[in-house]
């Protein structure tokens, strides 16, 4: 009897994040007026890459849990503690994935994931990915950046700080961002 509650769980997890995956397409194409290029088409959408953030392995025939997220979303941190809950629950039976979508109507959603994507050049992203979720109420819909902000939560959970400070200032941490969210609106 486990077995048919866990594929249920699994089952209504995929749909809730497919739903927020959808809703998330159509407040992005909505917000904006020309669709983005494709940086001369010779690269198609995928969605894992090996640089993606794999913060769960299930191992060979797992199934794959991929999430775009922003962490200013306040659907996305509301999914947070739902996600916590199915990792644990589900640990070494299904791979999660999370990828960058930054939503434009979000004044500090890159900025987040630079500093998040910094934190990932330390191999502490997870650390930052929690402490982004974990204090949105503190900086979410703030219309002034909170990079000060984000530069603490790195100093908090132990990041060198110079080393952090080139990345954020680095454009190819925002290009890695960018890539995710294009592959984002390209699916």
């Amino acid at each position: 009897m486990k077995t048919p509650v866990k594929a249920t769980l699994v089952t209504i997890a995929v749909v809730v994040v497919m739903v927020i995956a959808a809703l998330i397409y159509v407040l992005v194409n909505q917000s904006q007026s020309a669709p983005p290029s494709s940086g001369g088409g010779d690269a198609s959408p995928q969605v894992v890459r090996e640089s993606s953030h794999v913060l769960d392995d299930g191992g060979e025939g797992a199934v794959t849990l991929v999430e775009f997220l922003d962490f200013e979303c306040e659907a996305c941190g509301a999914f947070f503690p739902i996600v916590e809950d199915m990792r644990e629950q589900f640990a070494g039976e299904i791979t999660y994935v999370v990828r960058y979508f930054p939503l434009p109507g979000h004044f500090n959603s890159k900025n987040a994931a630079v500093a998040a994507e910094a934190a990932a050049q330390q191999d502490r992203f997870e650390d930052m990915y929690v402490r982004l979720f974990e204090t949105q109420a503190e900086w979410g819909e703030a219309q002034e950046s909170r990079a000060d902000l984000f530069r603490g939560f790195a100093e908090e959970i132990g990041l060198d700080m110079a080393a952090y400070d080139a990345a954020v200032a680095d454009p190819a941490t925002a290009e890695r961002v960018e890539l995710d969210f294009e592959e984002g609106q390209a699916l």
